[in-house]
């Protein structure tokens, strides 16, 4: 399971052997950097002093980059590439990457006030590294509207960025921090429209999140962090010191403002809090339409929280699973929202979560002439229309012996693989024209498809199961316990290897 796989390697981290880049401090969980497992951005701990023990790495594969588990490959995970904005400077030749920074798979954030009031103070929050990376002079005390327009449409010219995030640091007096965030908003939007995010305390005054979204604000986030008073007041006291009332009320007024699913919330999990408390919290926020952002708390290197750990991966789990049914009980969803950390997703494995319980993946045998047609119209578009392997079909005298395993997605048909007996004896089989619709491959269909193929032989009592498989295949396959047993042979003009699966593997 994908969003597993996510939930271990956020409190696990990734041990990184090749370049890769690496933020280290920031306002949010900043240390570590993005991976894109099956279509969906994890932005996972690099560099933290527990690192080093997870039984997760990036390992290169002929040039492709994998996630490994215990030395075994595991998935695909690929790295997002240095984004080309940040090789410009500004008009006042100030570094495009000390304005703002890509986050996830298609989103730019900027900490557009880069101190905060309580930083030398003891109300500080704890876990939080807003100023280091001024201090280490990686990012700009206060980006200027103009800059951040400049930086933000470049970012959408060359990197294909779909949606913006802007935080600061807390100001006095409470809620003057919105103006200037409303200033940067519209500034942004006169020479882009893309849909912006806005993350602050609860103002004094409502009034200034109407001020907001004449702005062209479209999100908000107004963050409490911990539903665990006593935790709150320890790791945040300015924010235990605001009040769930008064946190109730900005959300309110922020749903009136922004509409329901377009506010959130963050909740950190691993600060010591009842694990029943970010439940009890996630409903408060998905009753009044405000969206609970779980998320793991990361130490920040630097932070006065640096040598802390990180939550168990398995109360990540669980949590998730309850509050994905909380979410969809209350008409919630992460797809639902315009901008943000919720729809950017890559700190959190909730989005992960969702998509899995909305998506149903039921992998069997063909049972109808119906779906035996949709498994050979499949087939045809990938070996004769697409791969060119044949002319005009790709059927031959197996398929008559053949069983078809399908996998569907919500009903649908979105791949097939057939098995036969082999001539030479009861207890070999074949498998072979292992096909996936192009939108569904980053889904592991085919994955799950070999899988059950191998489980619906052997329980036929198959020992040997075989099938050539195209050359740049032959990797693919060997992280799903088959070897190559036979030399490269060109079938139909491209290259081929004979292959044997280990069934002990299911």
């Amino acid at each position: 399971m994908l969003a597993h796989t996510i939930t271990e390697i956020q409190s696990l981290g990734v041990r990184v052997g090749m370049d890769s880049p690496n933020r280290k401090v920031g306002a949010g969980p900043a240390e570590g950097g993005t991976i894109i497992l099956g279509g969906i951005p994890a932005h996972v701990p690099f560099s933290g002093n527990f690192v080093s023990r997870s039984p997760y790495a990036l390992r290169l594969l002929e040039g492709e980059s994998w996630l490994v588990k215990g030395g075994e490959f595991i998935l695909p995970a690929r790295m997002k590439q240095r984004p080309k904005f940040y090789d410009y400077v500004t008009k006042d030749k100030v570094s495009y990457s000390s304005i703002a920074l890509f986050h996830g798979k298609d989103c730019v954030a900027s900490t557009v006030r880069q101190t905060c009031t309580y930083w030398n103070s003891h109300k500080r929050c704890q876990f939080c590294g807003i100023e280091l990376s001024l201090s280490s002079a990686q990012t700009t005390k206060l980006k200027t509207p103009s800059q951040l327009a400049e930086v933000i449409r470049k970012a959408m010219e060359l990197d294909s960025v779909s949606h913006v995030v802007l935080t600061t640091g807390a100001t006095l007096p409470p809620g003057k921090e919105i103006d200037y965030l409303g200033r940067c908003v519209k500034a942004i939007k006169e020479v882009c429209d893309l849909p912006i995010h806005a993350q602050f305390l609860p103002p004094d005054d409502p009034k200034k999140l109407n001020e907001l979204k004449k702005a062209g604000t479209d999100t908000v986030g107004i963050h409490i962090e911990s539903f665990d008073m006593e935790v709150l007041a320890r790791f945040a006291p300015v924010k235990a010191a605001i009040g769930l009332e008064m946190y109730e009320k900005a959300w309110n007024c922020a749903v009136d403002v922004f509409d329901f699913n377009q506010v959130s919330s963050f909740l950190l999990v691993g600060l010591g809090e009842q694990e029943d408390s970010v439940v009890r919290g996630s409903e408060f926020l998905a009753e009044r339409g405000v969206y609970p952002f779980v998320v793991p708390f990361r130490p920040i290197p630097g932070s006065l929280m640096e040598d802390c750990g990180t939550p168990n991966p398995e109360t990540m789990k669980r949590l998730y699973n309850t509050i994905v049914g909380i979410l969809r009980n209350k008409g919630l969803s992460a797809a639902k929202s315009l901008a943000g950390c919720v729809r950017c997703g890559a700190c959190s494995a909730l989005q992960a979560y969702e998509q899995e319980a909305g998506k149903q993946f039921i992998c069997r045998p063909a049972v109808t002439d119906e779906e035996l047609a949709v498994a050979l119209q499949i087939r045809k578009d990938v070996f004769v229309r697409e791969q060119g392997l044949f002319e005009t079909s790709d059927l031959d005298e197996n398929d008559s012996s053949s069983t078809h395993i399908i996998v569907k997605c919500d009903d649908e048909i979105i791949g097939a693989v057939r098995v036969f007996p082999e001539k030479d004896g009861p207890n070999h089989w074949v498998g072979g024209r292992l096909a996936v619709r192009r939108k569904y491959r980053d889904n592991h269909a085919g994955a799950l498809l070999v899988q059950e193929a191998m489980r619906y032989v052997k329980n036929k009592g198959c020992t040997r199961f075989t099938a050539h498989i195209q050359e740049q295949n032959v990797h693919y396959f060997s992280l799903l316990g088959w070897k190559a047993v036979g030399p490269v042979e060109t079938y139909h003009g491209k290259a081929h290897r004979l292959m044997e699966a280990d069934l002990c593997r299911v």
